[in-house]
């Protein structure tokens, strides 16, 4: 029986992928789990892994298309098996049917009269773009759409919004933009759109905190040695980071929860997502269930999760199901920043670098090394004493480390 290969959803909120490359050919063998083709999404570049064994036939889509989630792009059939009946073929430019010398006239004719009647609809705007636009205020009924089939998307709408607000129409800013600026990759559009979106719409706060890491650099110097030689990973300072806040955020799971749009989700794991600088942008390569994780596979899995985004080969475990984003600049002798938080999680740790500084210790001037901890919080999920009570406790476990870690 032959086997759909599928444009995946590999976040809520995801609408299209692009297809970057069929690591296999069409009529060639696959086995389950190999590497199948690579997109393109709003977080990242992934992998797609084969969904099942057979023989690739089929295949619908051209590197670089872009597909809506959930449409078949290719089947994997049995030796001898035909792949089900194609109904089109997505290509970089465009989607387009083969049809008949003859008919292509009457065919352009009733889709060109089909799209006209259906932009009306509201079946045009995806669901993601009707919400934004709720939330924006926009009036989507004279807006043209840029995603497949005219649908208007999400980008859309934040274009008009944008547009609205500066008192000019979202067609006049696109003029001006593709005249003067530099075309984005997909990967860094849909970043800055996102990131609008939650400027925009999620009511950050922000708490600041100085926290003395005499006890993390000694920890770090101290158990180095020991995970290297259990793991073959080198042990960082965000190592460290990462398996106390996972420990903190299970003193307070409020922290770790998530807005949903209607409520507050407790999420049953802590998957702390870490922020990751890649060539277009940022992405989120989440370590799943840190807060149980020993720090030789913490920093193995940090590791592993850096050379795949750095290789543009990451998987869409790698990037999905993140509760809490940890964003740590200290490398760049950045002293204290603040982080955007990203939906649909309730907060986001920004991190600046250890510096000595002189600190009042026991009522005389010392110098000790510091770090400036900034969280922004949701206000819909969280509030300040709540927030508060838990960059008390991340405090605490940053400077008694050995009684956090169990190790």
């Amino acid at each position: 029986m032959a086997i759909s290969v599928v444009m995946p959803a590999l976040e809520m909120a995801q609408e299209t992928g692009k297809l970057l490359a069929w690591r296999k050919k069409e009529g060639e063998a696959v086995k389950k789990g190999e590497p199948l083709l690579e997109i393109e999404t709003d977080k990242a570049v992934v992998e797609i892994e084969a969904p099942g064994d057979g023989f690739l036939s089929g295949i619908t889509a051209y590197e670089g298309a872009v597909i809506p989630v959930g449409e078949t792009i290719a089947w994997l059939v049995a030796a001898g098996e035909k792949a089900p009946a194609l109904k089109s073929i997505a290509a970089p430019s465009a989607r387009a049917t083969s049809t008949p010398a003859g008919e292509r006239t009457t065919s352009a004719a009733a889709k060109g009269a089909a799209t006209a009647a259906t932009t009306q609809t509201s079946s045009q705007i995806s669901p993601k773009a009707r919400r934004l636009a709720k939330e924006l205020g926009v009036d989507t009924s004279g807006l043209s759409g840029s995603g497949p089939d005219g649908t208007i998307t999400a980008e859309d709408v934040q274009a008009a919004a944008h547009g609205k607000k500066s008192g000019f129409s979202s067609s006049t800013a696109s003029s001006s933009t593709s005249q003067t600026g530099e075309a984005l990759s997909q990967i860094a559009r849909l970043m800055a759109e996102r990131m609008t979106q939650s400027w925009t719409t999620v009511p950050h706060f922000f708490l600041t905190r100085d926290v003395d890491c005499a006890e993390l650099m000694a920890a770090h110097k101290r158990l180095g040695p020991a995970v290297e030689k259990s793991s073959s990973a080198k042990l960082t300072i965000t190592d460290l980071l990462i398996a106390a806040v996972a420990r903190a955020l299970a003193k307070h799971p409020i922290m770790n929860a998530s807005w949903t749009g209607t409520g507050i989700r407790q999420n049953p794991e802590i998957n702390i997502s870490l922020a990751m600088a890649v060539k277009d942008g940022v992405v989120g390569a989440v370590i799943h269930k840190a807060d149980s994780a020993k720090l030789g596979d913490i920093s193995t899995q940090r590791r592993d999760l850096t050379e795949r985004a750095r290789a543009n080969r990451l998987r869409p475990a790698d990037i999905s199901g993140g509760t809490f984003t940890i964003s740590n600049l200290g490398m760049y002798q950045v002293d204290a920043f603040m982080a955007i938080i990203t939906p649909p999680q309730a907060a986001t740790l920004a991190v600046g670098t250890i510096a000595d500084r002189v600190v009042p210790v026991k009522g005389m001037p010392a110098i000790r090394p510091m770090m400036t901890m900034t969280l922004s919080s949701d206000h819909r999920v969280l509030d300040g004493a709540r927030a508060a009570e838990f960059l008390t406790t991340l405090s605490e476990a940053i400077q008694k480390l050995d009684g956090w870690l169990g190790e």
